[in-house]
């Protein structure tokens, strides 16, 4: 028996709430119907009180949850897709965010962005918010590319007591399966190689770690041997495994499905230019979305998105320099 990436998120979330009382799920459509991608199935019959429906108001929602947080709870937070947490921005950035530095309180908010495109989504619902959350210190922010990451770093996330944004990809829900859910996690914060390799290190996260893996396997054919880091967590960045990555291989790709300017890529870029410029063979490259809306045309949405095909490209073309 299997279990799903998004059956993961909703056993974390049984669990956080059968061990702590304070825990409880605030968000749009998240009893009765279990969630707009149905994340808190069942979790309203097991837990009647503790799985409450919000209105139609992001800016209230974060609002109630930092006051909630305040007086001792530990809520978990469900946006309906990433892009609809602009609403709550204020309330992110200005309130949670800076909270613990201003009156030495903890704010423990989890709040769950169903984050990244799927085909037909279009510019309203395929948005990736990672890099617009980790400009702001006070926030911890996770992008878990496995099932047994989406399991271990939910928890992790509603046990510390640092609000946090957790960047749950979509398109993982139904495509990504594990045998078993873990009993040991690496603890968020930490890297982790997916893939050793010899002659090029791809840094990647949350779904692009897919397509980097498949493009190692595919090019390993070639006698191409690609190292994959999966940051996990972008906020706090893991620079010590990168640099071991790149000091090992030489060659450095960076993939994220956001947009370019200013993204996870471009950090990460500038930190191993800045600390690591010795270690590097060639000039760092990094791939990203196009620097456009997201287009809602399936095909359209797979020339918009880094795809294996897109970073294989990539690879062969950083190899050249």
């Amino acid at each position: 028996m299997s279990i799903t990436y998004l059956e993961a998120i909703r056993e974390a979330q049984a669990k956080a709430l059968a061990d702590d009382p304070r825990v409880f799920i605030y968000g749009q459509d998240v009893g009765a119907f279990g969630g707009a991608f149905k994340a808190t199935k069942n979790l309203a019959l097991e837990f009647p009180d503790r799985v409450i429906d919000a209105p139609i108001s992001e800016d209230a929602i974060i609002g109630s949850a930092i006051g909630s947080a305040l007086e001792g709870m530990r809520p978990i937070i469900e946006m309906q897709f990433a892009d609809f947490s602009t609403p709550g921005f204020n309330q992110i950035v200005n309130h949670a965010a800076t909270l613990f530095w201003r009156t030495q309180l903890p704010c423990p908010i989890t709040i769950r962005l169903p984050s990244g495109g799927t085909s037909g989504s279009g510019a309203f619902h395929s948005q990736s918010m990672e890099a617009i959350y980790a400009h702001y210190p006070g926030l911890v922010v996770m992008t878990p590319a496995t099932v047994e990451d989406a399991y271990s770093m939910l928890l992790e996330a509603v046990a510390i007591d640092d609000p946090v944004i957790f960047c749950e990809h979509k398109y993982l829900y139904y495509h990504l399966k594990a045998e078993k859910l873990p009993t040991e996690a690496m603890p968020a914060g930490k890297a982790r190689i997916s893939r050793a390799g010899r002659d090029v290190t791809i840094v990647a996260y949350s779904a692009m770690v897919h397509e980097a893996l498949a493009v190692a396997e595919e090019l390993s054919t070639e006698g191409i041997e690609i190292e994959v880091v999966d940051l996990r967590t972008i906020k706090p960045l893991d620079t010590d495994t990168i640099m071991a990555s790149v000091a090992r291989t030489g060659r450095l790709l960076c993939v994220g499905e956001s947009w370019p300017w200013g993204g996870v890529t471009a950090e990460v870029i500038a930190r191993v230019a800045t600390e690591g410029f010795n270690l590097l063979d060639a000039p760092p490259q990094r791939l990203n979305a196009k620097d456009t809306p997201i287009p809602f045309h399936p095909n359209l949405w797979l020339m918009h998105r880094p795809t294996a095909r897109s970073i294989a490209m990539a690879v062969r073309n950083l190899l050249r320099l």
